[in-house]
């Protein structure tokens, strides 16, 4: 004959489970969304989009087609006086430069060192979506080069189109766990909400001290 002995604590744990499988099914509240979607049009994200990126000093350019895309990125570019863009290497942004000069574009590569990224003029990125609430970009950057291109130039130019726009986060988030699901997929996510700014000294606002001092949306699509 053998003796097990039961501890108080199993003996514990079994009248719970006892009590849990004889006692009435669980039932929790519903839980109401901390984002509810209010299924906005095109049109009213645009117009949530632009006042909240331009309150935190971040600037929107508009065009309605591709072709003047690339004349309102050349008009910025020569305006602004800038001679090397570095950029993210995308569909949209290779399109969006197709007019500016020969060797002004440098597509972001592996061997790029921090102090090469800083010496740009400004870079060119594509966001994964553009959140109309907050007036944010949201940057996939799956490599070390991508990431910098978001913080080291002084400028920094995101190329978008109206339909990357999304209310606010939770509804960029099939795209965001599509994106984490591959796992061909490396790297990280940045948000950036216009420049880069501090107030940490003597409460007065500087910017460009933590990343770029200029952001501009490049937004593509009619309403």
């Amino acid at each position: 004959m053998m003796t097990i002995a039961v501890s108080s604590r199993d003996a514990i744990l079994q009248r719970v489970r006892g009590a849990l499988a004889s006692g009435p099914a669980l039932r929790l509240p519903p839980v109401a969304p901390v984002w509810p979607s209010a299924a906005p049009t095109p049109q009213a994200m645009t117009d949530r989009f632009v006042p909240e990126l331009t309150l935190v000093q971040g600037e929107v350019v508009r065009a309605a087609t591709i072709e003047q895309a690339r004349r309102e990125l050349v008009e910025l570019v020569q305006t602004a006086g800038w001679t090397s863009l570095g950029a993210m290497d995308r569909p949209l942004v290779r399109e969006a430069t197709a007019e500016l000069p020969p060797g002004m574009v440098r597509w972001a590569a592996a061997d790029w060192e921090p102090r090469q990224v800083e010496r740009l003029s400004a870079s060119l990125i594509e966001p994964l979506a553009l959140l109309a609430d907050t007036g944010s970009c949201l940057v996939a950057c799956p490599t070390a080069q991508d990431r910098l291109l978001c913080y080291l130039p002084p400028a920094c130019v995101v190329v978008a189109r109206l339909e990357q726009l999304a209310e606010h986060l939770p509804a960029a988030w099939p795209a965001v766990t599509a994106m984490a699901a591959d796992p061909a997929l490396r790297g990280e996510l940045v948000i950036l909400t216009g420049p880069s700014r501090t107030a940490d000294i003597e409460k007065v606002l500087i910017l460009g001290v933590h990343g770029p001092k200029r952001l501009v949306v490049l937004l593509i699509g009619r309403d």
